[in-house]
């Protein structure tokens, strides 16, 4: 009796770790981080500022909800080990901002590192991590990134395990974003851990080339997009695949932004933007808070797009099941000439999670999510043109009284 006793206190005990806060991102999570376009360069203005700019943009209202604040917010640990913000940078403490940033009816989120430092050389978690869950939980942070630097003899699947067993037991419920750059192949291990994992390294504003550092490599979002094959199985409601921040409104051209968001929304992609939105241009804005688009990303299914075939060279088409019977569709024109495009529905069947569609025998009616408009139905071809390294991006609607 006493064996089993001992064995039920075990088990009870057991059941307070070894979990992560589910619901938490039944759809991709949406937001924003400073990283991409700040860097380093974070403080409490600035924020402040941006979680003004996602309400006054439309952001907010787009689903964006998410305000994160990336490396090198840190300051010193205190005598008991708690870390505290840069006095300087956030003169306020980070219980004020976020305090501030929930009042506008947005959530808070910031960013640590499984390792001695971060990559920025700020304090990291490790040795630290139910203190840091504490502390963050004290604060009302809502979303944490764990970065992968400094982690010189750590394991990543144990290493996240951790943070996520430190971040229940402090009990405020909070977005785990795994940082670990694919390395150790996190969509095997991390459903039950994290939200999200990052497949790949960093993303850099250029549509397709490759930015080498000597030791480590940045990737454009064409590159970034080829390391998402075979990774669809993995992705899911509240266990995402993370091919990183976006670039939208960082340099690129109109049709790449364009082309960057619409792959992501097929991906089922967090939508994390990464452009200073307190100035973005009105065409910038239109991407980000594109209706149709986010429909596409945010569809209850939670199934991630695919490469459906090859149209000459340069054209990819893509497909993403959606609810309702509905399917999403994007030509992705890789190359360096505009494209004229007839495509015809009743060639091709779709045939993807469980679904079959022959278009000989159900009629769609197509919506062109760019253009905003109807643009006829699946019975007759459909002409188009292609700008270079542009999308054109369909919604297929089931008519159901066919």
């Amino acid at each position: 009796m006493k064996k089993l006793l001992v064995i039920l206190i075990l088990c009870s005990t057991f059941s307070l770790y070894g979990q992560k806060f589910k619901g938490l991102a039944l759809t991709p999570p949406m937001g924003w981080n400073s990283w991409n376009n700040f860097a380093c360069n974070v403080n409490e203005n600035l924020i402040r500022e941006t979680a003004d700019a996602m309400v006054s943009s439309g952001m907010k209202d787009a689903g964006y909800i998410y305000i994160n604040i990336d490396d090198c917010w840190h300051g010193e640990r205190d005598s008991l080990g708690f870390i505290q913000a840069d006095p300087q940078r956030f003169p306020s403490g980070m219980k004020a901002l976020a305090d501030y940033i929930h009042s506008l009816g947005l959530k808070f989120g910031l960013y640590s590192d499984a390792g001695w430092k971060t990559c920025g050389g700020r304090n990291g978690s490790r040795g630290y991590e139910y203190q840091d869950a504490l502390q963050y939980a004290k604060w009302g942070v809502d979303y944490l990134k764990y970065d992968w630097c400094n982690t010189e003899g750590l394991k990543a699947h144990g290493a996240y395990l951790t943070i996520r067993d430190a971040l229940y037991k402090a009990g405020r419920p909070i977005v785990l974003s795994i940082c670990e750059w694919g390395n150790d192949k996190p969509w095997e291990w991390a459903k039950d851990i994290g939200h999200l994992w990052r497949t790949t390294g960093d993303i850099i504003n250029c549509f397709d080339c490759v930015h080498d550092h000597g030791t480590w490599k940045s990737w454009g979002v064409m590159q970034i997009l080829d390391k998402q094959d075979g990774l669809r199985q993995f992705a899911g409601p509240d266990h995402w695949n993370d091919p990183d921040m976006m670039e939208v409104g960082n340099g690129m051209t109109a049709g790449e932004d364009r082309a960057h968001f619409s792959m992501w929304c097929m991906l089922a992609a967090p939508l994390i933007a990464g452009n200073d939105i307190r100035n973005m241009t009105q065409e910038t804005r239109d991407i980000l808070t594109n209706k149709e688009a986010i429909s596409i990303n945010q569809d209850s299914l939670g199934i991630q797009g695919f490469k459906f075939l090859k149209y000459g060279d340069d054209i990819e088409i893509w497909l993403k099941p959606m609810s309702n019977d509905g399917w999403a569709m994007c030509f992705l024109n890789r190359g360096l000439n505009e494209r004229k495009i007839s495509y015809n529905f009743k060639d091709h069947i779709f045939q993807d999670a469980g679904r079959y569609i022959d278009f000989n025998n159900h009629k769609f009616t197509v919506y062109d999510v760019w253009a905003k408009k109807e643009s006829g139905t699946t019975e007759k071809n459909y002409i188009f043109q292609i700008p270079s390294h542009d999308v054109v991006l369909l919604k297929l609607t089931l008519n159901k009284s066919r």
